[in-house]
């Protein structure tokens, strides 16, 4: 049996795919290696694998219906791991209809294509993204989410909506699982701790939209990974569940550490508030613990400690 992992030569997909070759699956990896970043950052993740006799990589879009009609063919999957999306709150307000393409239109040719095939298990990676302006701490699942702020948000809401709809028709075995701001070796360059990282090494100036007080959830890909794997492993109905840190940090806190371990003053320039971008993420993990027996272990400092190590070996 195999496992198909969409989007699996991205961030976190890389990091899946890797552990579950490591614990013996066969892991068919669709990606189309699309031009959002540099599509050699996608090659570099999954360098060391794409030669594994358990790994197989397929180039491919999940918009496209034949190639998936394809695949499911020939592999008899075992469970779907769905993480293939336009990432990115900001490029969402400029392209709003990409993000309806792949996360809504590709999310649903999966679980059509997943009902067909009589999946046991589909695993959908959605994003805290969903919960918009909550001003109930820390975020629970059973929160309402209709007050999203931003196109990839309402796409990811839509995607989540779409899973729950097919678990009731067809009963497909269904996670939904709510990523809180995920860093460490890997991720992607326009994201926080990078994209800061990246212009202290080059002694560039820092731009922050608001005064800096906005806070997140930082979750280190590690601890990711172990939640990611315990929803695959599980026999479950249909599940939201958050996998956070369900610890926050204020952004120029966040500068501070990373300034600190790379020993580099940041030159930092404040900006107007940036439309879609909520003031705090903060996840209440309790449904993880319990269901998931999920604790992360990384802290903040440590994670971008981590991080910084793997920048400077492999940049």
């Amino acid at each position: 049996m195999h496992i198909l992992v969409t989007g699996g030569a991205g961030f976190i997909g890389s990091h899946l795919c890797e552990k579950l070759i490591k614990i013996g699956k066969r892991v068919i990896c669709l990606d189309n290696f699309n031009n959002f970043y540099d599509p050699k950052i996608k090659e570099a993740n999954i360098e060391e694998i794409k030669n594994h006799p358990k790994f197989t990589l397929i180039r491919g879009d999940i918009l496209d219906s034949n190639l998936l009609k394809e695949i499911f063919s020939e592999y008899k999957f075992e469970k779907v791991v769905h993480l293939a999306a336009i990432a990115g709150v900001r490029p969402s307000l400029l392209s709003p209809k990409n993000y309806i393409d792949t996360d809504v239109k590709g999310t649903v040719n999966l679980l059509e294509i997943s009902r067909k095939y009589n999946i046991n298990n589909f695993v959908f990676g959605s994003s805290s993204s969903v919960y918009g302006i909550n001003k109930k701490l820390p975020f629970n699942e059973e929160d309402p989410t209709d007050y999203q702020i931003s196109p990839y948000a309402t796409a990811k809401k839509s995607a989540e909506l779409y899973c729950q709809t097919y678990y009731h028709l067809y009963k497909i075995p269904t996670v939904v699982l709510r990523f809180f701001t995920v860093y460490g070796p890997r991720q992607r360059p326009d994201m926080a701790i990078r994209k800061f990282t990246e212009l202290m090494i080059n002694r560039k100036t820092i731009q922050i939209y608001g005064d800096g007080s906005s806070k997140r959830d930082y979750t280190y890909i590690d601890d990711i990974i172990d939640g990611l794997l315990n929803s695959i492993q599980r026999e479950f109905k249909f599940e939201i569940i958050n996998l956070g840190n369900s610890k926050i940090i204020e952004l120029t806190k966040l500068l501070f550490i990373i300034s600190e371990e790379l020993g580099i003053e940041p030159e930092i320039e404040f900006l107007q508030d940036q439309p879609g971008d909520v003031p705090i993420t903060f996840a209440d993990i309790s449904k993880a613990k319990n269901l998931l027996n999920y604790t992360p272990i990384i802290n903040i400092r440590e994670g971008v400690k981590r991080f910084i190590e793997w920048r400077q070996s492999h940049m």
